[in-house]
């Protein structure tokens, strides 16, 4: 008797549908993603991606269809009950805490996965000691591994754009998460910064053993680090598979470029 391999599917999105009234921003999207993978999601402005994401996050609760992580049914959470089962995600928009440090904000992020209770706090228990000793190691950590420790006592607001998205992939990762959503992490990154994301992101990846989902209009960075890419144009998936495939997939072309000079309406 053979043993099966093991199920290495870590997110499973099947038939997603989301109406809002009469529009329809997803419509039966599908797709795996693997234990270890990074997946690119794209598609043009309107295409859904934005809209997929909040479901994933559990801002949004869809239509219909279905998300499962390591198996189990997301619908069933709230989005602030979402980092405690291993998902963490980061903001197109920053959204740190104006007015705490750099070293605070990622502590923050620890906080997602700890354990506490108001009259623990008070008391500060022995092993609420140990427990905020452990986040603040871990905040020190994550602060050597993306070269943050010269701003660790600085406000954000006097960090520049590519710090800033430093601080809040830090505090993402100080959850500990088994799966990092990245939106627009490129947007407004000069071209240095934005080589030295794709460097990091393939870094965490195999050092911190985390599966990673980006949704991203910078093309270069989405198709140098993604294992796998899922199009999507008008909340339909139109392609999926391959960087290369992908990039050359007829519908993908369609979708960005418009039909070609010539074509009939």
């Amino acid at each position: 008797m053979s043993l099966s391999a093991p199920d290495t599917r870590l997110l499973e999105v099947s038939d997603l549908v989301v109406r809002f009234g009469g529009i329809v921003a997803l419509d039966g999207v599908s797709f795996d993603l693997d234990q270890g993978q990074i997946l690119g999601l794209i598609g043009p402005n309107g295409a859904g991606k934005t809209t997929l994401f909040n479901c994933l996050s559990r801002l949004y609760t869809p239509t219909g269809g279905d998300i499962r992580f390591e198996g189990r049914s997301l619908l069933g959470r709230s989005a602030h009950r979402i980092a405690e089962i291993g998902i963490s995600r980061t903001f197109q928009n920053l959204a740190l805490f104006p007015r705490q440090s750099v070293l605070d904000n990622i502590r923050i992020g620890g906080h997602a996965r700890s354990r506490s209770d108001f009259v623990s706090d008070i008391l500060h228990l022995p092993w609420v000691r140990r427990q905020e000793r452990a986040l603040d190691e871990a905040a020190w950590a994550l602060i050597d591994l993306l070269d943050l420790r010269e701003v660790a006592a600085v406000l954000p607001e006097h960090l520049s754009l590519g710090m800033r998205k430093r601080v809040e992939l830090a505090r993402a990762l100080a959850a500990r998460p088994k799966l990092l959503l990245l939106d627009e992490p490129a947007g407004g990154l000069t071209h240095e910064e934005v080589a030295e994301l794709a460097t990091l992101i393939r870094r965490l990846r195999d050092e911190q053993q985390i599966t990673v989902l980006l949704v991203e209009h910078h093309m270069n960075l989405v198709m140098s680090v993604s294992d796998k890419v899922v199009a999507l144009d008008f909340g339909r998936k139109i392609a999926e598979g391959t960087p290369t495939a992908v990039q050359q997939n007829e519908a993908v072309i369609r979708a960005y470029l418009g039909a070609p000079h010539g074509a009939a309406a």
